[in-house]
């Protein structure tokens, strides 16, 4: 059973549902839609049952997930948080630009809101679209802290609609985060049921011949990973929500025939990447993290953690469609269905096969494996590189170079030899599968550059890790253990991230706009979060417009608290 319609307060007489959630008797909706300037939200914790057991949640007014929030761009919102918890809380408005003591990241511009306390969060709304807010205090965001924001635009959207839905995708654990983040420190691969067995390979012998098929397991066996190992936490663990219910919940969003329908649709999971299609219906992505883009239109989007995408879809010809969102691992679901009224429901798909892993995906294609670190001192490609100027690489498949943070270092298990953008790669496990898949090439702002100068200086970054440690950093070094970033205030500057892992990571600066370039160093698009997949080098510009100490992290939750973060701190120049 892919999870009970049911998610609600539990009391001793059975389930109470949390506002806007199935009851036993009454159909799955949505949270709770606030309105106006000002607003009182109570963090606190509820039990909840998604799964057949009653467990602990962290709820905002009562409800998993928190309230929507509609805002007015140009308005200014007054927002008084109470902590009802034994423990610190917060909140942190994702993607919103605001002064850094409103951001909300306890120990950097703001001391946290502690127990009984309430903190009041003001600020200019100076944007418009579909973001997201959520906790920013160890593993509450898992727990349930995490909702919508909507806001209306000044000036008319550039697209017509004549009704909207919220889907907020998100993934729950019945174990207590900290202890689900214990266990992957000590077991990373805990979830990963699906290793090859012998009978894989003799297909591959069969297929590829003796030499290649050793060669293939020599360098799986030495990286110490296995080519199934897509997401670190998958439906094994997780059961995936769609507006806060679980599968067999069905929420349903209501349309009439020939309406154009515009869904808002936020990945608020701490975990997981979602691979989203309403099968029977076209979707026309018209914006990217709250920012309009030129009209796409796909048949599939992957959605990162953190990211949100605008899709228009019109609706007509039957009466029910199912919202279906596997994750990229394809062991689970979370499901919805657009309905002419309450009660239907369309046939899913099946999943799609478990996608496999190649050496081309990480940045291997072609290479040997001098790079792999296990504790020795790394051999070739490891010149140390800061990245002034995008030295290093070179298009025409030369090597990559590294840090000299990463040699001989025990917290990193591999290095990419040949990454390259990708942005016009639908993503392992969705290429070549009949349907139109988004992609970052395929997204262009419809806005030029905001900023409009050439970046004055680069930085480069790498996402490194160890997959067995469950350890992960930018440069080989923990959050605990680096420097600040530091920006002079004002200056237009850009930033490249060299993706070292086998995993997909996405990364996110708090505070100001990251800016993603095409192949040619030319603006495109404009994002708050930006996905790496394994072998990626993206670039991205950023103007450093906002004075204060800003998180800047992977927003896979349990790596950002594995060492996966930086702060960065832009100052005045002096």
């Amino acid at each position: 059973d892919p999870g009970l319609a049911t998610g609600g307060v539990a009391t001793g007489a059975g389930l109470w549902p949390l506002p806007g959630h199935a009851s036993a008797v009454g159909h799955a909706t949505s949270p709770a839609v606030l309105t106006g300037t000002q607003f009182d939200l109570s963090i606190d914790a509820a039990p909840v049952n998604f799964t057949g057991r009653t467990r602990p949640a962290v709820t905002v007014n009562n409800s998993l997930p928190a309230p929507v929030l509609r805002w007015r761009e140009g308005d200014t919102v007054t927002l008084r948080v109470a902590n009802r918890l034994p423990v610190q809380s917060s909140v942190h408005w994702h993607g919103l630009v605001l002064p850094a003591n409103m951001d909300g990241v306890p120990g950097l511009s703001f001391d946290g809101i502690q127990p009984g306390e309430t903190f009041t969060y003001r600020f200019d709304i100076r944007q418009s679209g579909t973001y997201w807010y959520h906790s920013h205090s160890l593993f509450q965001e898992q727990a349930g802290l995490y909702g919508a924001i909507v806001i209306e635009p000044h000036q008319p959207a550039p697209y017509r609609f004549d009704r909207e839905h919220v889907v907020l995708l998100s993934d729950w654990t019945d174990l207590a985060p900290a202890a689900l983040f214990r266990r992957m420190k000590k077991m990373a691969g805990y979830d990963n049921l699906h290793k090859r067995t012998v009978g894989d390979f003799f297909d591959d012998l069969s297929r590829d011949g003796l030499s290649a098929t050793l060669r293939d397991r020599g360098q799986w066996g030495r990286m110490r990973m296995t080519p199934t190992d897509l997401s670190d936490i998958n439906a094994n663990t997780y059961t995936y929500l769609l507006n806060g219910n679980a599968p067999s919940g069905n929420w349903t969003g209501l349309f009439r025939s020939g309406e154009k329908v515009l869904l808002r649709f936020i990945n608020g999971s701490a975990m997981t990447y979602f691979d989203v299609r309403i099968p029977g219906l076209k979707m026309t992505v018209v914006a990217a993290d709250g920012q309009y883009i030129h009209p796409v239109t796909v048949d599939e989007f992957r959605i990162a953690v953190a990211e949100t995408f605008d899709v228009i879809v019109e609706p007509s010809g039957q009466d029910a469609y199912a919202i279906f969102a596997q994750d990229m691992g394809r062991t689970g679901y979370a499901r919805g269905t657009l309905a002419v009224r309450h009660g239907l429901e369309a046939p899913l798909p099946a999943q799609d096969p478990r996608p496999i892993l190649t050496m081309d995906d990480m940045g291997h294609g072609g290479m040997d494996h001098a790079g792999m670190n296990h504790g020795k001192a790394m051999e070739g490609g490891c010149g140390a590189n800061m990245g002034h100027g995008t030295t290093g690489m070179d298009h025409g498949g030369g090597m990559q170079s590294h840090p000299s943070s990463e040699r001989g270092n025990p917290l990193i298990d591999m290095q990419t030899m040949s990454p390259a953008p990708k942005l016009d790669d639908p993503g392992i496990g969705l290429r070549g599968n009949g349907r139109t898949v988004l992609t970052y090439g395929a997204m262009r702002s419809l806005f030029d550059d905001p900023d409009g100068r050439e970046p004055g200086r680069t930085i480069e970054l790498h996402l490194t890790g160890h997959m067995e440690k469950f350890a992960w950093s930018f440069d080989g070094q923990k959050f605990m253990d680096a420097q600040p970033l530091r920006l002079n205030y004002g200056e237009r500057m850009r930033i490249v991230l060299v993706n070292d892992t086998m995993m997909t990571h996405p990364i996110h600066l708090h505070g100001m706009w990251s800016d993603v370039e095409n192949e040619a160093g030319e603006f495109h698009v404009r994002k708050h979060t930006v996905d790496m997949p394994p072998g990626t080098r993206r670039s991205y510009r950023v103007r450093a417009d906002a004075l204060g100490r800003w998180a800047y992290h992977c927003h896979l939750l349990y790596h950002m608290e594995a060492g996966m973060m930086r702060e960065v701190r832009v100052e005045e120049r002096a």
